[in-house]
């Protein structure tokens, strides 16, 4: 995992223990004051929203405490490894993307987060600028050419 990406799922972890724990206790307790909780809909609601917060903070704890961060700034090299940055562009449509290759558990497609259990970062995997891939996909087989590959940038790269 990034650093980037420990921050971030620490972020959730501190937010539902400080602010969601605390005003779902209280949205219980007022859902409580209307009497009969067999027929109490916001009570319902409200102990299935716990339910949902606790899984989540075991989940976080569980994960964070299991996580190995590794510092991409650190690390070098020509060849896409686990926290590159990898311009690539689709040698059918000439659209150019950029993509930093992340742990499963911070990937974000939307943000150019890419798990690195994904098609196209294994594809990508070992390569480096210049090399084509192949990878298969939801919409079929695409071509991609590695323009570039990077380890500087720690801010999440956006498609180009």
């Amino acid at each position: 995992m990034t650093p980037e990406g420990y921050a971030r799922l620490s972020e959730e972890l501190k937010r539902l223990k400080t602010i969601e724990r605390p005003a779902i206790i209280r949205a219980i307790a007022a859902a409580r004051e209307h009497g009969d909780l067999s027929e109490n809909a916001e009570y319902h609601a409200a102990r299935e929203r716990q339910s949902f917060i606790e899984g989540r903070v075991l989940e976080l704890e569980d994960q964070l405490a299991r996580a190995e961060v590794i510092d991409a700034a650190k690390l070098s090299g020509d060849r896409v490894m686990f926290g590159a940055t990898v311009r690539l562009v689709d040698e059918e449509t000439d659209e150019e993307v950029t993509y930093r290759i992340v742990g499963p558990l911070e990937a974000d497609i939307g943000l150019g987060l890419l798990s690195v259990e994904s098609p196209l970062a294994r594809a990508l995997l070992g390569r480096k600028a210049g090399d084509h891939v192949e990878v298969e996909t939801p919409r079929g087989t695409r071509y991609f050419e590695i323009l570039e590959v990077s380890f500087a940038s720690a801010a999440s790269p956006q498609k180009a």
